[in-house]
């Protein structure tokens, strides 16, 4: 054969077989043929409001659409699977009548009826839809296995649809039974009651104010949205392994199901609209528990592992959050303790801190703040009722310190008397631990004293960690003080640099320029106190090296260097606001000093 003929078969061959398997084969079933071609014109799934499945030789299986909602009412009242019922009615709807024995070729049959499998039917399907009833009759596979006789009853043809068909029609009702345990996305519920063999261990609530959970009993308090809403979601993705009995007489005991360890009722207001029974693990199965709808005779088995966070203390449902804050919802921060100042938002983008002294605020350390708050976790549920009179012993009355947010416009004074967001108070320490209390809540808390201080005690913490900013063009000399020798340079022009007359020493000009261009934006790391104690404490003394930038406007800018500070890092000073601030240096730029920026003392 000729090569390129033999090519050309091929690749109609791929084009033939491309057709087929995604035109024939799996569009064809999504979509439904043109009325011209429906066998069924008449059928509407959306209007179906039942259906009815006789299997030769079985039980009948009948299905009822309420509100949207199948149920099997034969041979059992159970919730049904929508989508595999709506799966054969779709396969239904799209039977085909150019796929179809006429009338004119099975009058030449001698037995149609028993030829294509109609004798007795394989399975009859009943639909109703409103006041139309549709009758199917299944019959047997064509020779090749791949099409399945299908009657419609008062329709002369028999049509041919996919075998896959086959696979869509229930034998029992088992196969088309919901193997959700609780369909949760459908109730409309407020109110989750837990209960252990018969005692009420603990009662949630759905505040729709908050749009959060609520511990209503033993205690009212906050409880943990997120765990909840997690476990309910674990619940509602939770199947049944296997349906055990339906039989309402069945021996509850068998299943430790006629006192079960655990039941959840969920409740709207005073209603009761679903109710889980939990017993004993089937065969001593640790990872399976028996279940049952109470009020219902079908007793199932399902995976434990879902189940189990719900046998705990009420406790373990506390939200262990001291405070959530909202995106967006707060405009000023009061904190009164040793030192009180105030955090007010000017913009967006910019707050400022108001107290012995006002200053632009910094932004990432506000947003480390709000993190510290938010990060603040209940390591103990110390006490869950205090009085006025429990406080002292504590610590909290008065409080050692007080955190409160507010919302709204905020006055001159960096306060508001909108809304409080929250409103956190803190004690004694105690070990590793620091007692705390919302003023919203009567219970008394334990956090990590480890959390408690990474919050600001004094507004100069939260102060704008930019220093200054210019850039090396600006600068005409430079200054280096060390060990008290003063050594001069001067600005010729961009990388150009020189030493003042009286001055000298080994200079790389591309260092120093380098060096001067960081020094234009010099940043803290932290803030580490400001006045002569704190500079003090850090070994700044009137000997201190410093370096001292002169610009063309005949602004000085002085940076002193010191010791370290407790985490190891270089400390400088500055003078703002007519005080000496004291901070961390970052590494890198000590580094530049010390390499290029010292003359009588080169660096080892």
């Amino acid at each position: 054969m000729n090569p390129k003929t033999t090519v050309t078969l091929v690749v109609l061959a791929a084009g033939l077989f491309t057709f087929i398997f995604f035109f024939e084969r799996h569009l064809g079933r999504r979509t439904l043929p043109p009325d011209a071609f429906r066998a069924m014109p008449e059928l509407n799934v959306d209007a179906v409001t039942s259906v009815q499945v006789r299997p030769a030789g079985q039980l009948e299986i009948c299905v009822e659409r309420t509100n949207g909602t199948w149920l099997i009412t034969k041979p059992i009242v159970y919730p049904a699977q929508a989508e595999l019922v709506e799966a054969l009615l779709r396969a239904l709807e799209r039977l085909d009548t150019r796929h179809q024995i006429t009338l004119q070729e099975l009058k030449t049959r001698d037995a149609p009826e028993r030829e294509f499998g109609f004798d007795p039917p394989r399975s009859v399907i009943i639909i109703n839809q409103h006041r139309e009833r549709i009758q199917v009759h299944i019959g047997r596979l064509a020779p090749l296995k791949d099409r399945l006789f299908v009657r419609v009853v008062g329709k002369p043809e028999v049509f041919t649809a996919e075998a896959s068909m086959l696979s869509l029609i229930p034998q029992t009702a088992a196969d088309w039974r919901d193997t959700a345990l609780i369909q949760l996305g459908k109730l409309s519920f407020d109110r989750v009651l837990v209960l252990n063999n018969g005692s009420r261990v603990f009662e949630l609530a759905w505040n729709t104010n908050t749009g959060a959970w609520r511990l209503v009993w033993p205690i009212e308090a906050r409880a943990d949205s997120r765990k909840i809403d997690d476990l309910l979601a674990k619940l509602g993705r939770t199947r049944v392994t296997q349906f055990v009995t339906d039989d309402p007489g069945a021996d509850l005991e068998t299943f430790g199901l006629l006192r079960p360890g655990l039941e959840l009722v969920f409740g709207r207001g005073t209603n009761t609209v679903a109710h889980l029974q939990f017993g004993s693990s089937p065969g001593g199965d640790a990872a399976l528990l028996y279940a049952r709808r109470a009020g219902q005779p079908n007793v199932l088995v399902v995976p434990a592992e879902p189940i189990h966070p719900w046998r705990t203390r009420f406790e373990e449902f506390r939200d262990r959050s001291l405070v959530r804050i909202p995106a967006g919802t707060v405009d000023a921060v009061e904190v009164i303790g040793a030192e009180n100042f105030a955090v007010r938002r000017l913009t967006e983008n910019q707050w400022q801190v108001v107290g012995t002294n006002s200053f632009a605020a910094d932004t990432l350390l506000l947003q480390q703040m709000f993190g510290a708050l938010e990060a603040l976790e209940v390591a103990e549920f110390v006490k869950y009722v205090v009085t006025e009179h429990d406080l002292p012993s504590y610590g909290l009355n008065p409080p050692a310190r007080q955190y409160i947010l507010r919302s709204g416009k905020v006055g001159a004074t960096g306060t508001s008397t909108n809304g409080i967001v929250a409103h956190l108070m803190f004690g004694n320490v105690q070990g590793d631990k620091v007692y705390a209390k919302r003023a919203d809540e009567d219970s008394v808390y334990a956090v990590q004293l480890s959390q408690y201080v990474r919050l600001p005690s004094a507004g100069w913490q939260l102060r704008d960690r930019r220093i200054w900013q210019f850039t090396e063009n600006d600068v005409v000399r430079l200054i280096v003080r060390e060990k008290g020798k003063l050594t001069e340079l001067r600005r010729t022009g961009t990388n150009q640099w020189t030493f003042a007359p009286g001055s000298q020493g080994i200079l790389n000009p591309f260092a120093v320029e380098e060096t001067v261009h960081r020094l234009g934006m010099l940043t803290a790391v932290m803030w580490l106190g400001y006045g002569n104690e704190a500079r003090a404490s850090y070994k700044f003394t009137d000997q201190s090296d410093t370096i001292t930038v002169e610009t063309r406007n005949g602004t000085r800018f002085t940076l002193e260097l010191g010791g370290f500070s407790p985490r190891a890092l270089p400390c400088g000073a500055v003078l703002l606001d007519g005080q000496p601030w004291v901070f961390e240096l970052y590494p890198h730029l000590y580094d530049y000093i010390n390499s290029y920026l010292k003359f009588g003392h080169p660096a080892q």
